[in-house]
């Protein structure tokens, strides 16, 4: 029975890889993937999912207006698919990720979502938090801090390395805007 998978961590802790090595792995034996990632996020090229180890593959693009459901039940007629595989889950709307739930419980088909738990604020993203509320099966990646302990909120730097404090949810970027820390560093950077 297929099930809804969410694998969150804060920045750097692996999901891009671990997507494309269980991608890797479907394909390995045969069987057929859908990857997607969000049209938002260009930092590496449009349309492909990119881990900083240097691996890629060409992904679909979703953006708030994509029906998931459709889109996939469409390409499965055409060609079987036994696995769905979503980057940058926190992007997803909560239509998107009850969509998701559909493609599971209807068609069949795992889905495994890889995405940010939180964002700079602290607070959860839409999609992160669907996925936590619906997801049949969460697991966490872990990344570490500056200082050794697990790393699981994430800082918002500016171009001189300091950290801000308020702002849009999302800004697009990498480890030049972003840093991963522990639970104490975050306080303490964060003034709380």
């Amino acid at each position: 029975m297929a099930k809804l998978y969410f694998y969150y961590s804060s920045m750097n802790a692996g999901k891009s890889t671990t997507l494309l090595q269980s991608s890797y792995n479907y394909r390995e034996r045969g069987m057929q993937t859908l990857v997607y990632t969000a049209a938002i996020d260009n930092r590496y090229g449009v349309g492909k999912v990119t881990s900083r180890i240097g691996i890629e593959e060409q992904a679909k693009l979703f953006d708030t207006k994509t029906d998931l459901f459709d889109e996939i039940q469409q390409h499965h007629q055409q060609q079987k698919l036994n696995c769905i595989l979503v980057d940058e889950a926190q992007f997803l709307t909560k239509d998107q990720v009850y969509q998701l739930t559909e493609v599971v419980d209807k068609l069949n088909i795992p889905v495994l979502c890889y995405g940010l738990r939180t964002d700079f604020q602290a607070e959860l993203f839409e999609g992160s938090r669907y996925l936590l509320a619906w997801a049949d099966q969460l697991e966490e990646l872990k990344t570490i801090c500056y200082c050794g302990r697990k790393a699981n909120f994430v800082l918002r730097l500016n171009e001189q390395g300091e950290v801000i404090k308020e702002g849009d949810q999302i800004q697009i970027g990498g480890n030049d805007h972003y840093l991963s820390v522990c639970r104490q560093h975050y306080k303490e950077k964060m003034g709380c």
